[in-house]
């Protein structure tokens, strides 16, 4: 395949500690160009990432002709404006995520020319260990699916920071709480019926710093979490199924240096084997997946549709804090 040659916008942390190290070990792609509104620190993550052009503005990089595509990881209120003038500019977009503050907002993308391609930055969808694990339930190696639990959490109380910027979507349904509603659409192959959460909300901030959901998809199916950007770091999943159980031990911020790891229990309880997975870098395989799909080597997966599904849940959850009631997406 003829690597897909990308631009980066922004010099966001996500961006060039993660993501661009993990594109960079592909030979799919190429990282040709980044942009910051301080030219300076795009000079600087350029020399310390390798990238050969820099630019001070975005729209000066949305014009090099020679950027095919485009990774968007700006705080989450520019990145529809930001996506739609990439996407007009006739680049695709990997927009991180939440791709919107609302599934409004987000409905705004299917104004983007239709040949380009649009989506979701969720790594886990293209992670090996996510991967593994969906085929094992559709082999029935746990029986049929009851209930998925997710527990994320980890601790900021910078106040300059964006998570706790009420003002640009801050808070932790939109930063971390997508990700369990995410991977139970993604396991059960199906949307929630109805959800409903509480949540709690730093006097300071105004954002969500805890918060609980239950969503049900019906068929006695459901998905639980607690998310918080106030307490200790830790993530873990459990999948609980007629006939076992799966643990994922980092569902989320899967290490790309050491072996990711997931627990399969039979019918005794606590008794089973862990599994390794050879080294992997999730964010490589994302933007693979989605160069695949702009050398129309694959058929999108996941697009504009998928994600404003995804913020109708999360507009759900919200309406529901407001209601305590179950509110259907």
């Amino acid at each position: 395949m003829k690597p897909v040659k990308w631009g980066i916008i922004s010099t966001a942390k996500i961006g060039v500690s993660k993501v661009i190290p993990g594109m960079l070990k592909s030979r799919d792609l190429q990282v040709v160009a980044i942009a910051s509104r301080n030219l300076k620190t795009a000079r600087q993550a350029a020399l310390e990432l390798g990238i050969p052009k820099t630019y001070g503005a975005y729209e000066e990089m949305l014009a090099d002709a020679e950027i095919e595509a485009v990774y968007n990881p700006l705080p989450n209120h520019l990145h529809v404006p930001l996506t739609l003038l990439a996407a007009r500019a006739g680049k695709h977009v990997l927009c991180e995520k939440p791709i919107a503050l609302t599934a409004k907002q987000a409905a705004l993308l299917k104004k983007a020319p239709k040949h380009v391609h649009i989506a979701e930055a969720f790594m886990v969808r293209h992670a090996l260990q996510w991967i593994e694990v969906k085929k094992l339930i559709r082999k029935g190696k746990i029986g049929d699916i009851r209930a998925i639990q997710v527990f994320f959490s980890y601790f900021n109380r910078d106040p300059s920071n964006v998570r706790n910027r009420a003002d640009i979507g801050g808070g932790g349904l939109l930063d971390i709480g997508c990700y369990p509603i995410t991977v139970s659409r993604f396991i059960f192959d199906a949307e929630p019926k109805r959800v409903t959460a509480t949540f709690d909300r730093d006097p300071k901030f105004k954002t969500d710093r805890t918060a609980g959901g239950l969503a049900d998809f019906g068929e006695g199916r459901h998905l639980s979490f607690s998310i918080s950007t106030q307490a200790a770091p830790f993530q873990r999943v459990q999948i609980g199924g007629t006939k076992g159980r799966i643990e994922i031990e980092i569902p989320f911020n899967a290490p790309p240096d050491r072996p990711n790891r997931y627990f399969v229990q039979g019918m005794e309880m606590n008794v089973g084997e862990w599994v390794e997975l050879p080294v992997s870098d999730q964010y490589q395989l994302e933007a693979e997946g989605f160069g695949r799909v702009v050398r129309g080597k694959q058929k999108p997966v996941w697009g504009v549709a998928d994600a404003i599904q995804g913020m109708k849940i999360i507009d759900a959850f919200f309406r529901s804090e407001k209601s305590g009631r179950w509110e259907t997406p």
